[in-house]
């Protein structure tokens, strides 16, 4: 991924808060030459430095046959910046941009299909994702239809080796035109643009990079 130094971050929280927001990755593989991608709803672990992700597929994706080096992204909000917003645009020529939150983790992938494994990524999963739509749907290990359920997919563990954040905010810009940019994000009729508004916010007072 190309990364300006202005656009780099360091602190592992904002990978956190990135989980936190959207638990779902874009997970990449390659195999025999050719990339295999697939979109996946993930139980994200961080204890220091290290970081793990936890998954399954459907059993028949191509993807649940391959170990080894992966690509994990975690993708974050976006939003259109237009040159219009900049209060210096008459002494310097602007073109539009787009402001956005990513984070790239490689690292090394491994497969599993026991039983007790698998169930616990489901009823995992469940737990952190019933309670944002109100409801309480669990695995319930003693029902041989639940369990039944579990030839149907294979697990992953996935183990970060290098992780890359990029959250490029306009940090290459004059305060101003950072301003300006937030302000006019903040109105945006989508959401995506109001994060961005507030994470520009939060770092304003960093420097400028190259």
């Amino acid at each position: 991924m190309y990364l300006p130094r202005a656009f780099a971050e360091t602190d592992l929280q904002a990978l956190d808060g990135l989980a936190v927001r959207d638990r779902f990755i874009t997970l990449v593989t390659v195999h025999d030459g050719e990339p295999t991608v697939s979109h996946l709803p993930v139980l994200y672990r961080r204890e220091g430095d290290r970081v793990e992700l936890i998954g399954h597929w459907a059993r028949p994706n191509p993807q649940a046959r391959h170990n080894g080096p992966a690509l994990a992204i975690f993708h974050g909000p976006h939003a259109y910046v237009s040159p219009s917003w900049y209060p210096d645009k008459e002494e310097e020529a602007r073109v539009p941009t787009w402001n956005y939150v990513v984070a790239h983790l490689r690292g090394q992938l491994t497969t599993f299909n026991d039983e007790a494994s698998l169930a616990g990524v489901v009823d995992g999963l469940s737990r952190e994702h019933e309670a944002s739509v109100g409801r309480d749907w669990r695995f319930e290990f003693e029902r041989d239809d639940h369990r039944s359920q579990l030839r149907g997919i294979i697990g992953f563990r996935f183990v970060a080796e290098q992780i890359t954040l990029k959250f490029k905010l306009s940090q290459n810009h004059p305060l101003a035109n950072r301003e300006s940019v937030a302000s006019e994000l903040d109105a945006s009729p989508r959401e995506g643009g109001r994060e961005i508004a507030t994470l520009m916010r939060e770092r304003m007072n960093e420097p400028n990079g190259d």
